[in-house]
């Protein structure tokens, strides 16, 4: 059907309207309205939701991302503090064992002196 036909039906329809219909169909058009309204709030909710649901995730992405940078740092001073305690082992080792060849080495002089 043409638009020209469509608007014609309809204006004809609303002129052998009663009072009562005219007045439902303006209670149904209020009420569609008000639907439409409800919608277009509901609509603009969910898009700010859908915009902090956004924002959340990339927070929660930043969040892991430094979980996982310091979890590494962790890893990398407990190996740090390890290293440290065996230098530490080490150089107590190279002391006893200084003390061990100066011993040896007077024992040699002490024999050799007989």
């Amino acid at each position: 059907m043409d638009f020209q036909v469509i608007l014609y039906i309809c204006v004809e329809f609303r002129f052998r309207m009663t009072d009562e219909d005219k007045k439902l169909l303006n209670t149904f058009e209020g009420k569609l309205r008000h639907l439409m309204y409800l919608y277009e709030e509901e609509r603009k909710k969910n898009l700010a939701l859908r915009e902090l649901l956004t924002q959340k995730e990339a927070e929660l992405v930043r969040v892991e991302n430094s979980r996982k940078e310091l979890e590494a740092s962790y890893t990398d001073l407990k190996a740090a503090r390890i290293i440290s305690i065996n230098d530490q082992e080490l150089r107590d080792t190279k002391q006893r064992l200084s003390r061990l060849v100066r011993e040896v080495d007077k024992c040699i002089a002490l024999l050799k002196n007989e």
